[in-house]
């Protein structure tokens, strides 16, 4: 845990409405000053003086959302390669879906996850619990002793209770327990047994298709629970453009519900099943990233890459744009990965065999700023802001050594810190991923922006600053 100083960089906190350059002075695994020129600060004294002038050092990094398999599924991924992925893109701060093997439906499987984490993990790990058990949707979770675990959410992810009775009685237990419920919007009756949007391509590629409206469907149940409970959902990875409209509506309402939006889905389009030629030529589509990689250049792709597959599943320009648009008028709040490693065995098969998923931790910011920032859909710090003190006042996220709400810069705050650089240009190369899996849509990408350091307790967990030391490349 080193005492640093922090000099030179433009500091970026939403939630303060800070935005300006000046340096920040971390001692004992806490930020002790932020302010201009801290060299004659009396506490700067021997502390690592680091330039990250053209840089920008926001609050820790924080993803709501991800899988890191453990217990049950470590050959995909287990907590310490999760936690490696998170830190090399820039979160200090996952919270893991119980959705293993066995389910984190208990006290016990909270404290294993919890106890693995403090002993291999280099970020922190937050524990979501499930909503029923065996994520089977039919009998609710002892909801009151996960909570008393220390679960900072309850969710069936990867899976949707059908039974409406079931989500309202557990929407009324979490009230109880302040406890936020999210919600994976998945009408099984109406999906059946599609495996890719149902539209013009699912047609075309002879594959089942998977309509927009089995995710509408449930976003408007869950309105119509979230007015009559007054309980809080979260809608995860939303994807459709009638559940963004849905969301805007019921927000406008007053109704506590909230969507996030995954990059997948904000970049991507069902075109890119069908293979790179259909999706790079599709009517509608503007891509930042595209004027980064030119025509010869660009990542090829095969039809019926199950690197594409996943839950939702990618949907028409017109939904992608929709998502977009969520993000600009403040509709979809939240940002997170959806990180889903599997096995490339797993994904080497037909596509209508290989499993739901695709990687995300060590991409997503990169992609944010590519595709949301530079071509001015999204401010910086409006991105900031939605992978920061957004999803950590959401559930709500506490930093357990000092107590306080993470996702902020502050003095007596933990040092959480992120170091971004912008305009850094630079080529994903999924073959050096610290996650054991590597199906990712986005191998080869040109991207433009990324986090270049990951600071968390004070200590580096990941580097590319030169004088920073830490287990970067």
């Amino acid at each position: 845990m080193p005492d640093l100083l922090l000099r030179g960089g433009r500091v970026l906190d939403p939630s303060q409405s800070l935005d300006a350059t000046l340096d920040v002075l971390i001692r004992g695994g806490r930020i002790v000053a932020i302010a201009p020129d801290l060299l004659d600060h009396p506490e700067a004294r021997g502390v690592g003086v680091v330039d990250v002038s053209r840089r920008v050092v926001t609050p820790g990094l924080v993803d709501l959302h991800v899988h890191f398999r453990e217990p049950g599924q470590t050959s995909k991924e287990n907590i310490e390669t999760g936690a490696l992925c998170a830190a090399r893109g820039g979160f200090t701060s996952v919270v893991c879906m119980p959705n293993t093997r066995p389910a984190i439906d208990d006290p016990a499987a909270v404290g294993l996850v919890k106890d693995r984490a403090q002993a291999r993990a280099c970020v922190r790990v937050f524990v979501a619990g499930a909503i029923t058990k065996d994520i089977a949707g039919e009998e609710l979770a002892p909801l009151g002793s996960l909570h008393r675990a220390g679960v900072v959410a309850i969710t069936d992810d990867g899976k949707c209770i059908q039974n409406t009775d079931v989500m309202r009685r557990a929407l009324e237990y979490a009230r109880m327990y302040d406890l936020k419920v999210m919600d994976h919007c998945q009408d099984y009756d109406l999906v059946s047994e599609g495996v890719m949007h149902e539209g013009y391509w699912s047609t075309a590629l002879e594959l089942r298709g998977w309509p927009a409206v089995g995710e509408d469907s449930i976003v408007a149940r869950n309105v119509i629970l979230a007015r009559m409970t007054g309980t809080h959902i979260h809608c995860q990875h939303i994807s459709s453009r009638r559940s963004v409209n849905l969301i805007r509506k019921a927000r406008a309402e007053g109704v506590p519900i909230s969507g996030e939006a995954c990059p997948h889905h904000y970049v991507l389009t069902d075109a890119a099943v069908a293979g790179s030629e259909a999706f790079w030529k599709e009517d509608g589509l503007s891509l930042y990233s595209a004027g980064l990689m030119p025509e010869g250049q660009r990542p090829i792709w095969p039809s019926y890459d199950t690197n594409f597959k996943m839950n939702p599943p990618l949907r028409s320009a017109d939904d992608r744009a929709a998502v977009v648009e969520g993000l600009r008028d403040g509709t979809l709040d939240i940002l997170a990965s959806d990180h889903a490693p599997h096995c490339n065995y797993e994904k080497d098969v037909e596509f209508d065999f290989a499993p739901f998923g695709i990687l995300g931790l060590e991409t997503q910011l990169a992609l944010a700023l590519t595709e949301l920032v530079h071509p001015g859909h999204l401010s910086l710090a409006r991105v900031v802001e939605l992978y920061s003190s957004r999803p950590a006042t959401l559930l709500p996220l506490v930093a357990t050594e000092t107590g306080t709400r993470l996702g902020r810069l502050e003095v007596g705050g933990p040092a959480d810190v992120t170091v971004i650089d912008p305009d850094l240009e630079w080529t994903y190369d999924v073959t050096k991923t610290a996650s054991k899996s590597a199906n990712s849509p986005f191998h080869l990408w040109r991207l433009k922006g990324k986090a270049v350091a990951t600071l968390c307790r004070g200590s580096v967990v990941w580097s590319e600053v030169e004088g920073l030391a830490g287990p970067g490349v």
